[in-house]
C-alpha cells in the first residue's frame, strides 16, 4: 500500500494564505470603479464577449494555484511502499536415496518403492522455501545426484532422472552414501545440516560401514534421519532383470544406531501413507524460522510540484502583461 507523508510539514500553515488571497481579491473587484465616456451607450450594445474577457480573472487563479503549489513543494511530500525484508536461518539438506535393486519391490502400492519415494520426496521438497537441498543417490557405490541449491526445478528434473542401479553396481552402501553426503555438507554453514537416508537393504558394499560414518556426521554436527522401506511382504518383482526384491530386508538396528549417534532419529516406512507421513514429519522438525521485517521505503515527490509552481508562476506573468493586461 502507498503512503504519503510531509516531511517539513510546518509549510502547510502557508496554506492558510489561499483563501486569504482569495478574499482579498474579490474585495478589490467589487471595490474598482472603471469608467469609459462614449457618447452613446447603444453603441456597446452589439459588442461581443470576447475568451480573453472571459479569462480576466486567470492571472490571480494561477497566482493562487501557484502559490499553493511552492507551499505544497516547501512541505516536502513523500510517497512510500511498504517493504517486507524476510530473514531466514536455512537448512541445508541432503536427501539420501536407495536405488538398488530391491527397490523395485512393489510393497509400498501399485507402483515400485523407488517409485513412491521419489513421488513423496518431490513433495517434501515443493514444501521447503529458503532450505539449500541436494540429493546423493547409492546402490553398491554413492555419488552426488544434485549438490546444494535453492533451484528446486533443477532439484526435481534430477529426481526425476533417477532410475534403479543396473546389475553391475547393484548393492547396498549405506555407509558410503551417509560419508558422500557428508562431504557435501562438511562445508556448510547453515545453522541446521541435516541427512535424510531412505533404504530398505543391509550394508553390503562400500569401503566405509555406516558406524564409522555416523561418527563422522556426529563429528560435523550432522543429524541424520533414517528410514528402513518395506512392508515385509515378500513381494517378488523384475522377474526379466533376474533379480528377487523380497520385503523389509534393512537392516534396522543400524538404522537406529546412526540416527542415534547424530541427534536424528528412525522411522519404518511400511506404506505410502507412512513414508508421507514420515518426511512431513521431518519437514516441521526441520522447520525453517523465517522473521520479516515491515518498513515504508520513501521517496521525495515535491519536484513535481515545484516545478508545476514555477510553470504556473510563468504562465500568470506572461497572460497579466500581455492579452490580460491591465490598463490603469
Amino acid at each position: 500500500m502507498d503512503a504519503l507523508r510531509f516531511a517539513d510539514p510546518a509549510w502547510l500553515w502557508g496554506l492558510l494564505l489561499v483563501p486569504l488571497l482569495v478574499y482579498r481579491y474579490a474585495r478589490q473587484q467589487r471595490g474598482r470603479l472603471a469608467a469609459l465616456r462614449y457618447p452613446e451607450l447603444e453603441l456597446l450594445g452589439d459588442a461581443p464577449t470576447t475568451l480573453w474577457s472571459r479569462l480576466r480573472h486567470a492571472p490571480a487563479g494561477l497566482r493562487v494555484l501557484a502559490l499553493s503549489c511552492l507551499i505544497l513543494a516547501m512541505a516536502r511530500p513523500q510517497a512510500g511502499k511498504e517493504v517486507v525484508d524476510l530473514s531466514a536461518e536455512g537448512v541445508d539438506i541432503l536427501l539420501v536415496l536407495d536405488v538398488s535393486g530391491s527397490m523395485e519391490a512393489k510393497d509400498l502400492g501399485p507402483v515400485s518403492r523407488l517409485a513412491v519415494a521419489k513421488e513423496v520426496v518431490a513433495d517434501f521438497i515443493a514444501g521447503r522455501q529458503t532450505d539449500r537441498i541436494g540429493m546423493v543417490v547409492f546402490a553398491a557405490e554413492a555419488y552426488t545426484q544434485c549438490p546444494l541449491t535453492l533451484d528446486y526445478d533443477v532439484l526435481l528434473e534430477f529426481l526425476g532422472d533417477i532410475r534403479i542401479a543396473d546389475r553391475d553396481w547393484d548393492g547396498t552402501a549405506i555407509g558410503m552414501a551417509l560419508v558422500t553426503a557428508c562431504n557435501r555438507l562438511r562445508e556448510s554453514g547453515a545453522e541446521s545440516k541435516v541427512a535424510i537416508l531412505l533404504t530398505d537393504g543391509v550394508n553390503n558394499a562400500g569401503e566405509i560401514d555406516p558406524s564409522t560414518a555416523a561418527e563422522a556426521a556426529t563429528a560435523l554436527g550432522i543429524r541424520v534421519y533414517t528410514i528402513g522401506v518395506g512392508s515385509g511382504t515378500g513381494s517378488l518383482v523384475s522377474a526379466l532383470r533376474g533379480r528377487r526384491a523380497r520385503g523389509a530386508e534393512f537392516d534396522e538396528a543400524t538404522l537406529k544406531e546412526i540416527a542415534a549417534a547424530t541427534g536424528g532419529k528412525y522411522y519404518r516406512a511400511t506404506s505410502r501413507e507412512k513414508l508421507q507421513a514420515i518426511y512431513q514429519e521431518i519437514g516441521q522438525l526441520e522447520k525453517t524460522e523465517i522473521s520479516s521485517e515491515v518498513h515504508v521505503d520513501y521517496a521525495d515527490r515535491y519536484v513535481h510540484l515545484l516545478g508545476l509552481g514555477l510553470a504556473l508562476v510563468l504562465l500568470e506573468f506572461a497572460l497579466a502583461n500581455t492579452r490580460l493586461r491591465r490598463v490603469p
